[in-house]
């Protein structure tokens, strides 16, 4: 499982104290720098900014999926932040968002990190995984959905 070696129950949280775009990429890299220790926020937020101020990583469909590769990081790492009220992220359809995925690798992990955001995606494709997901009870109930779901996304390639 991809998702599952980026992804546990500690890198899940509910609700934002922030609700626009630029407060929630800083909410959330501060909350990935708790859950893994050896990243520096430091370092990875310009990153995670500059790729976002490139184009709005919300794709639609309610997610966004910030993600930056940085100097000095190994492996790549996960935080995922679910609104229940939906957030203004200024996504490529204009919806509100309700899932974020945040994720920073290391320059040597990218075609890890390509696999991550491709399998993603898939999971956003299938057709129950965003309500299961959103309606998810706790971190833990968040987490088993994904897993869950990329495996049956698995099946189905």
């Amino acid at each position: 499982m991809i998702l599952g070696r980026v992804f546990n129950c500690q890198s899940i949280s509910f609700d934002f104290a922030s609700k626009d775009k630029r407060d929630v990429i800083q909410e959330l890299a501060q909350k990935l720098v708790v859950s893994q220790p050896s990243l520096n926020y430091d370092e990875i937020l310009p990153a995670i900014l500059e790729r976002e101020n490139k184009l709005s990583t919300g794709i639609g469909h309610g997610v966004a999926i910030p993600h930056a590769l940085c100097e000095g990081v190994e492996g790549v790492h996960g935080f995922v932040g679910i609104s229940r009220e939906g957030l203004d992220f200024q996504s490529l359809d204009n919806a509100p968002v309700h899932a974020v995925f945040m994720l920073v690798s290391g320059v040597k992990d990218c075609d890890f990190h390509l696999q991550v955001i491709r399998r993603l995606a898939s999971l956003i494709e299938h057709p129950d995984f965003l309500k299961k997901f959103l309606s998810s009870a706790s971190p833990e109930v968040a987490y088993d959905c994904i897993i869950e779901h990329e495996r049956l996304a698995i099946q189905q390639m």
